[in-house]
């Protein structure tokens, strides 16, 4: 699967329309809405405007307890496992609970994972925690298996906005090897070599977000490289 994450703050609402007929030509799966950290009000009104079209579901990837609405399809109700600040474990998620039970939309429990990329990023500077080291896999894995035992319904390995290095293939390998949930993989996916050998690795889901920023056209060159790993379907 693909999808593109769209961050309020870093979108030009006047080529929105752009990237979403984009998104419906290629058959983008998803679009995720969120940031670390939103400096403008237009959290919402972004939804709003990508829930003009039916086709596509809109899914929240909060970046704290209070990105939160009703006009999306589903929220990735994440916890930052591979940190150790309690705060971004369950502290945001207790806070955000009642209002997503309140906007009565999907809750898709999600373990996170934040992976050294080579550069500081968004996300380890504001959850004050600090990433797995990009040579560990045994500790990913770990991780990984944890949060399967404790019921979550994906794993998601992420890079970080704007990272230097995506998620290594060893890593997505070992971790793919020993869970059976769903793996999403996001940062640093700028080009179609490094999507193919994210999904050749074993992600059953990547992330695009500042390639798709800086090029519009990464999202149609990204969905031929998917292409190439979707199962043909069987005519009954």
């Amino acid at each position: 699967m693909l999808g593109v994450l769209i961050d309020p703050d870093k979108c030009n609402m006047r080529k929105l329309s752009d990237v979403l007929n984009l998104c419906r030509l290629h058959k983008v799966d998803f679009i995720l809405v969120g940031g670390s950290l939103l400096m403008q009000n237009r959290f919402e009104e972004v939804i709003i405007a990508l829930k003009k079209q039916k086709e596509i579901p809109i899914i929240i990837f909060p970046g704290n307890g209070f990105q939160v609405s009703s006009k999306a399809d589903a929220i990735l109700f994440t916890s930052l496992l591979s940190g150790r600040n309690p705060e971004y474990l369950i502290g945001q998620q207790m806070q955000a609970a009642p209002h997503i039970r309140e906007a009565n939309i999907e809750s898709i429990g999600t373990a996170y994972l934040l992976i050294e990329s080579g550069s500081p990023t968004s996300v380890s500077y504001i959850s004050n925690t600090q990433a797995i080291p990009a040579n560990k896999s045994d500790i990913a894995v770990a991780t990984a298996m944890a949060a399967e035992m404790m019921g979550m319904q994906m794993i998601y390995l992420e890079a970080g906005s704007g990272a230097k290095n995506p998620v290594n293939d060893d890593m997505i390998r070992q971790v793919k090897k020993h869970i059976k949930l769903p793996l999403i993989c996001g940062g640093g996916i700028n080009d179609i070599e490094t999507a193919f050998s994210k999904y050749n690795a074993g992600a059953d889901i990547i992330v695009i977000g500042n390639g798709a920023e800086k090029d519009v056209n990464l999202i149609g060159e990204i969905a031929q490289v998917r292409k190439r790993f979707t199962p043909v379907r069987q005519k009954k």
